[in-house]
């Protein structure tokens, strides 16, 4: 419970915003002299090559944004209507929605305390219960990847086609293996608060010549090889312009810096959490890397006071000693800096309550149940689902590589306040 008064930040602490450092705009300005403005030219070329050499792929297709690529991941599956497609539950709607597009069913699978990401272990029980899915997505949380080995080997013995979705987690290792480089095919992203940025854009990953040949077509409106304008199926106008290329072909140059200056920002909240009842967001040190795109952490349920949201808004009763994801939001939100809840699971969103969620012990019911913080059981001894206990006692701190270690201090010791 907050009694202490602190100083507002003159100028706005961002969750994560863009940082440009000088050759991006080189690079964009070479677009603009030679007149290469439109969906081609040197500046696309480069990223893709780039791209496919840093995460070890054959081809990178540079489009508009990791949505575009999501969606040609799961059109070249070749998503029926109706087909059930497992997916992560705990992720931005970004990786789910063109499931939709393509007329597929979203089953979610619940996620793991270890990383935050899908559980083998709830994927192995999905499975188990719909032995004939031929698809699954699964995103990489915050920048962490999941546990690759175990979901690589359930979805081979299932001859299930692997989706990446790694739109946050560019730069970030597993087992010394790039994010992205994992699945069938995969997407990254550009978007303006990524690691890197184009202020849009994105990008589709495979190893496959006949995939890139594709989706490169499918991005420029299916165009046939002809002289006129010829279309012998649907296409999209999915694809990266020559000059938010040029943005992306300089940031690059700043991939390290950012993972680096991202992991000290992690490590200096650690180091000022000591003493908290909360914990960081995981990381799986001993097999993974990731890019500390965004600091998190999660409240113990003992130190959790009473919290309930809603739809659009959120209630809580502060306590002494304990304190909540929305009273710390709010602190900071009060005092100009922005943090974020974690992503709430795509089983308890409006739009996909009807849709099942599977977690480790079978068909979950969550989204039903009374919640107890932290705890694995409701009250009629049904599966509180990992995903919801994650998102009501999890937050997202301030994240910007901008952000300098005083301003950090203060951030930690407004949290800390929460708790007294």
């Amino acid at each position: 419970m907050i009694t202490k008064e602190f100083k507002s930040f003159e100028n706005k602490v961002w969750l994560s915003s863009p940082t440009m450092h000088g050759p991006e705009m080189t690079y964009v300005q070479e677009a603009y002299d030679t007149n290469w403005m439109s969906t081609i030219g040197k500046n696309i070329n480069e990223v893709e090559r780039i791209t496919a050499e840093r995460i070890g792929r054959k081809h990178a297709v540079a489009l508009s944004s990791g949505t575009a690529a999501i969606h040609c991941c799961l059109r070249l599956a070749g998503i029926k209507p109706g087909e059930r497609v497992f997916c992560s539950d705990m992720t931005f709607s970004a990786t789910v929605n063109p499931v939709l597009y393509e007329g597929g069913v979203p089953i979610f699978i619940d996620a793991e305390y270890e990383t935050w990401n899908m559980d083998p272990k709830a994927l192995e029980k999905a499975f188990e219960m719909y032995p004939d899915v031929r698809v699954v997505v699964i995103a990489h949380l915050y920048g962490t990847p999941a546990k690759m080995d175990e979901i690589l080997e359930i979805c081979e013995r299932h001859h299930a086609i692997l989706i990446e979705d790694a739109a946050e987690a560019l730069g970030a290792t597993y087992k010394g293996k790039e994010a992205g480089s994992f699945g069938n095919v995969a997407a990254i992203s550009f978007n303006g608060n990524k690691i890197i940025t184009g202020s849009s854009g994105g990008m589709f990953l495979t190893d496959s010549d006949e995939d890139a040949f594709r989706i490169r077509k499918w991005s420029t409106q299916s165009r046939e090889r002809a002289d006129w304008y010829q279309h012998e199926e649907v296409g999209f106008n999915y694809r990266m312009s020559n000059v938010i290329a040029g943005v992306v072909r300089g940031q690059y140059e700043f991939l390290d810096e950012h993972i680096a200056q991202k992991k000290a920002i992690y490590e200096r909240y650690r180091e000022g959490f000591k003493g908290l009842p909360l914990q960081m967001n995981p990381i799986d040190e001993e097999n993974s890397e990731p890019n500390y795109w965004l600091s998190c952490a999660i409240i113990d349920p003992e130190a959790m006071c009473e919290q309930v949201r809603g739809d659009n808004e959120a209630l809580y009763r502060p306590a002494a000693g304990k304190s909540c994801p929305t009273e710390i939001l709010e602190t900071l939100a009060k005092y100009n800096a922005q943090g974020r809840p974690i992503w709430k699971p795509m089983h308890l969103q409006p739009i996909f309550r009807s849709h099942e969620f599977i977690t480790r012990e079978g068909t979950g019911r969550g989204k039903t149940n009374a919640y107890i913080p932290g705890g694995n059981l409701a009250a009629d001894g049904l599966p509180v689902d990992i995903g919801r206990d994650i998102f009501e006692r999890g937050f997202c701190l301030p994240s910007d590589n901008k952000m300098t270690p005083e301003e950090q201090d203060a951030i930690i010791e407004m949290v800390r306040a929460c708790f007294e």
